[in-house]
């Protein structure tokens, strides 16, 4: 593939080799057994409105990170690999918890299982953010080297996923759809593909301009997308010019965890990239319950929230109340009255109908 000229002429070429390639390369990163050794674990269960994982090679901050924001204390020391499990802590901000784990250095080479890699990136896949911890008195190839571990076991960073419908069949071969018109694949390479995975009868309906290595995530189905932030720590070592070129970078906060400096920043900077939707619960009568809201994601309906108080909510849900002091601007409460499918916003008070005070007005009404 490298010393194939990039054009027109070979991209149909070139495909055919990237889905080769991701296919040899998912058998080659397929554990060999589906069970480790027996009472050795590592992953935690995932606790708290969102989890936020740290990756980054040793000895970069990401335990000293954990010990300042969190009230866990994770060991730090001058030497490498002094984490060697994932350890987990809690941020509580704007009445959310937040999982913040500690996860152990990663070297090169990593997603083929060097240093416990594999395991430190299959827990990376279940985190909401990555928060890449590097060293700003090194060079930027740290940052490189880690994005090739985490794109070749599937994790993709501040992408979103593909317009692409993809649905398999059993019978009637290969319908292809495209609304757009596709300048960077084309129809016969994404046919070639199918043929590659032995996939003869499927629907296929793409909806923006994608790339031939979109295709192919989406056809494996196996892609995380997750945001990620990068964090230089130790700018307290570097000079003002090159702090200030880090800072402009997007997605990118610059801290210094020995001096304390701008890790206030760094959690909103969190809670900005998780998306996350506060909602208050308010009972008939009386006032919300402003010191224990429900965070969401964003685009969280009613049944949501009714499964954030409890599961049986939903069953007996007749309508909901909701107080939105955001709707078209307006500084005073406007109460709508909404079913399971209203998406919430962030802020807004909602309250439910209890089912007895529905069942006597329904009683009532019939009288």
């Amino acid at each position: 593939m490298a010393k194939t000229q990039k054009n027109k002429a070979t991209e149909y070429h070139l495909g055919l080799l990237k889905a080769k390639l991701a296919r040899y390369r998912a058998q080659l990163l397929e554990p060999t057994s589906k069970s480790g050794p027996a009472g050795v674990g590592f992953d935690v269960q995932k606790a708290g409105d969102a989890r936020v994982a740290l990756i980054g090679f040793p000895s970069v901050g990401k335990s000293t990170l954990l010990s300042k924001t969190t009230h866990t204390a994770s060991e730090a020391a001058a030497y490498e690999f002094t984490t060697l499990t994932a350890i987990p802590g809690v941020i509580e901000h704007q009445g959310a918890r937040i999982q913040l784990l500690d996860l152990p250095g990663i070297v090169e080479g990593a997603s083929q299982g060097r240093g416990r890699g594999r395991q430190v990136v299959s827990t990376a896949k279940t985190a909401d953010l990555i928060v890449m911890m590097l060293d700003a008195t090194k060079s930027e190839e740290q940052k490189r080297l880690l994005e090739i571990e985490l794109d070749a076991v599937g994790i993709r960073l501040n992408k979103h996923k593909p317009d692409i419908v993809f649905k398999r069949r059993t019978t009637g071969g290969i319908s292809f759809t495209s609304t757009v018109k596709l300048t960077r694949t084309d129809e016969k390479t994404i046919r070639t593909i199918l043929a590659g995975y032995k996939l003869h009868n499927c629907d296929v309906m793409i909806r923006e301009d994608i790339t031939t290595d979109d295709f192919i995530d989406v056809l494996i189905g196996t892609r995380k997308y997750i945001p990620c932030l990068y964090v230089y720590n130790k700018v307290d070592a570097i000079s003002l010019e090159q702090m200030d070129k880090l800072a402009h970078t997007p997605n990118t906060v610059v801290i210094s965890c020995e001096m304390d400096l701008n890790l206030d920043y760094l959690i909103e900077r969190m809670w900005a990239e998780l998306d996350l939707v506060k909602v208050y619960t308010k009972k008939r009568g009386a006032h919300p319950d402003l010191s224990d809201p429900i965070c969401l994601r964003k685009g969280a309906t009613i049944e949501d929230v009714c499964n954030g108080v409890h599961r049986s909510l939903a069953t007996n849900f007749r309508y909901g109340l909701v107080w939105v002091s955001s709707l078209l601007g307006c500084a005073l409460l406007v109460t709508i009255k909404v079913g399971l499918s209203h998406q919430v916003q962030d802020d807004d008070v909602v309250s439910s109908e209890p089912p007895e005070l529905a069942k006597s007005r329904k009683l009532n009404g019939r009288a």
